[in-house]
């Protein structure tokens, strides 16, 4: 019998198929999904800042693009995932609000996915696919068992990437 483990905001979980791993309420944060496709573990980080280096409080590794990612390898490798054969699948990023005279510092989802992209390009972790950008949430659902990542939203319907 197949479990779905919740992931919150600024957590981390893995599980095996046929388990599968659910976020909710990704606005400018962003999930991170890593799988090992050959022993079928999948990841799921609910990233809310692109940097610890900018942060009073750096304890949660999870809250931060950096050392989320670091945490994600560590953890899976512990379980038998090898960092080479790792894949990734991302959503979220949004630009939930706008405000005048926007400066980039208030564009948390974009600073969110460029340092997600290039955490993951600097541990040679291939990224297959991505959601994200726009002004809507979205919940994902990924499944450790074929690396599908179902990607909801309101008023914008769903898919699979």
């Amino acid at each position: 019998m197949s479990k779905i483990i919740q992931v919150g905001m600024a957590d981390f979980k893995m599980a095996t198929a046929p388990d599968k791993l659910i976020t909710a309420g990704l606005g400018s944060c962003i999930g991170i999904c890593l799988y090992d496709k050959v022993i079928k573990l999948g990841s799921l980080t609910h990233i809310m800042l692109p940097s610890s280096s900018q942060a009073k409080n750096a304890s949660n590794e999870a809250k931060f693009a950096d050392t989320g990612l670091k945490l994600a390898i560590r953890e899976m490798e512990k379980n038998g995932a090898q960092a080479s054969r790792l894949l990734a699948k991302i959503a979220g990023g949004a630009q939930m609000f706008k405000f005048s005279g926007e400066s980039d510092i208030m564009k948390i989802g974009e600073r969110n996915s460029v340092a997600v992209k290039e955490n993951l390009q600097l541990h040679r972790i291939k990224l297959l696919s991505s959601d994200t950008g726009g002004n809507y949430g979205r919940t994902i659902i990924f499944d450790p068992e074929t690396g599908d990542l179902l990607v909801k939203t309101i008023g914008h319907g769903e898919r699979i990437i």
